[in-house]
């Protein structure tokens, strides 16, 4: 299967995610400008490539997703968030907690994915309203969260990272009950984990996705600051 090479000139042209080869790539090169991105993620395509390689475009087969209605989060994890020990806020820190996601060691990975450019671009993206920081506080400190993009009635997670027990778990969820009131139908997970497998994540048929993911993209976008009340962005 061939692998497409992005046009510079038309950043919102990808090929159908179909044609992505067995490691799930689907194309190479292009670069990280807003527009490119909010069309790769529109087409169920994220930009995944380590420091110094081409852009790599993926869209995985299977796919692992998690609805918002079926999150299952332990009792223990539940008697930390009933116990107030995080404040979760949203927006406050994207930077970073982008930089902290870099930071955190991945197995059989030699530096990061999360590369400067990569950064520069997602806090572009945040500040146009698409991307979004979930930040779990403790004592005035930044203790763990994920940041990740949203458009329509999904969620395309990116990273998460952890300086204390259960920080970045207590933001999972605690978005995840957020996302479900606010009627988002996806929480996209990319690649399976046995962290993410705990809350109900499953793989799916890049098929099964990819409807999804049409039908999530017909809602409209809570673009914007999310502000810490339930209510929405802005």
């Amino acid at each position: 299967m061939p692998i497409y090479l992005l046009s510079d000139e038309h950043p919102e042209l990808f090929p159908p995610p179909e044609r992505a080869d067995t490691s799930g790539v689907v194309a190479v090169g292009g670069d990280l400008r807003p527009e490119r991105l909010l069309a790769a993620y529109a087409r169920g395509i994220f930009p995944w490539y380590s420091e110094g390689d081409p852009i790599l475009w993926h869209s995985p087969d299977p796919r692992f997703v998690l609805t918002p209605d079926a999150l299952h989060a332990g009792r223990s994890l539940r008697k930390t968030m009933a116990r107030g020990v995080y404040e979760v806020r949203y927006d406050t820190a994207f930077r970073r907690v982008i930089t902290e996601c870099s930071r955190v060691p991945r197995p059989g990975q030699a530096g990061t994915w999360i590369t400067e450019e990569m950064m520069e671009a997602y806090v572009t993206l945040h500040e146009a309203g698409f991307a979004h920081s979930v930040e779990a506080w403790a004592q005035g400190e930044l203790k763990g969260g994920l940041y990740g993009v949203s458009l329509g009635a999904a969620f395309f997670g990116e990273s998460m990272f952890a300086l204390a027990p259960d920080a970045s778990k207590v933001a999972f969820v605690t978005a995840a009950e957020r996302f479900q009131g606010w009627g988002f139908q996806l929480i996209d997970c990319q690649v399976e984990t046995e962290h993410l497998a705990r809350f109900g994540a499953e793989n799916w048929p890049r098929r099964r996705f990819l409807a999804a993911l049409a039908r999530a993209l017909k809602e409209p976008t809570r673009r914007g600051k999310w502000t810490q009340d339930a209510a929405g962005a802005t």
